[in-house]
């Protein structure tokens, strides 16, 4: 009843009653993002939700468009500007999705939507992560976040899927608060993020043949 329901329910009324609550911050950062990324504040893009269905995901933009000589994007870690690190790290950049929440494209708690371009590399378990409705934050997010390796991220993808639950979520928010404060795990070494999965497959595949 709760995966089927209440979950829903629980998700409408707390995505609007944070993005009352949060209104002003929402604000004040839309229009200091704006300044920095030269008239854009926001980040849309396609991403696989429940069932591979493609939506639009709404985030801060906190990295410019800079590209370099040859007139490729220069690496994140270059284009993250000094707002876009500090909304980032206060996990700022999230709210917007809260929209998509309402739009049921997200829930507050789930696997995170990863790129459209991973799809092709996923085995059958990995693919169970579009079992449910991507989420704004997850059990992955609240043990590592870009700090764990591909595999233990969607390792433990699959283990919230298997367990999902209303304690489980509850103590997923929790975790998320006390992350936020910390601001740990935000990236892995070298990279504002973390490194591509495809990138990370396409290596392996090459080292293979």
């Amino acid at each position: 009843m709760y995966r089927s329901f209440f979950k829903r329910v629980i998700d409408l009324l707390v995505a609007l009653i944070v993005l009352t609550i949060a209104s002003p911050i929402i604000i004040v950062t839309t229009l200091l993002l704006a300044i920095a990324n030269n008239g854009k504040p926001f980040f849309l893009h396609a991403r696989p939700g429940r069932k591979e269905r493609i939506f639009r995901v709404i985030k801060f933009k906190t990295m410019t468009d800079k590209n370099d000589a040859q007139g490729e994007l220069l690496p994140d870690a270059d284009r993250l500007t000094a707002i876009g690190n500090f909304v980032r790290k206060t996990s700022i950049d999230e709210l917007p999705q809260l929209i998509n929440v309402l739009k049921g494209d997200m829930s507050l708690i789930g696997p995170r939507p990863l790129m459209i371009e991973y799809l092709p590399f996923y085995n059958e378990q990995q693919k169970r992560r579009h079992d449910v409705r991507p989420g704004i934050t997850g059990w992955a997010q609240v043990n590592g976040r870009n700090s764990i390796s591909w595999k233990e991220k969607f390792d433990l993808d699959i283990y919230y899927i298997d367990n999902l639950s209303f304690l489980l979520d509850i103590k997923i928010f929790f975790l998320t608060i006390g992350n936020i404060f910390k601001a740990s795990g935000i990236s892995a070494d070298g990279h504002a993020t973390m490194p591509k999965f495809s990138d990370e497959m396409r290596k392996i595949k090459n080292q293979s043949t």
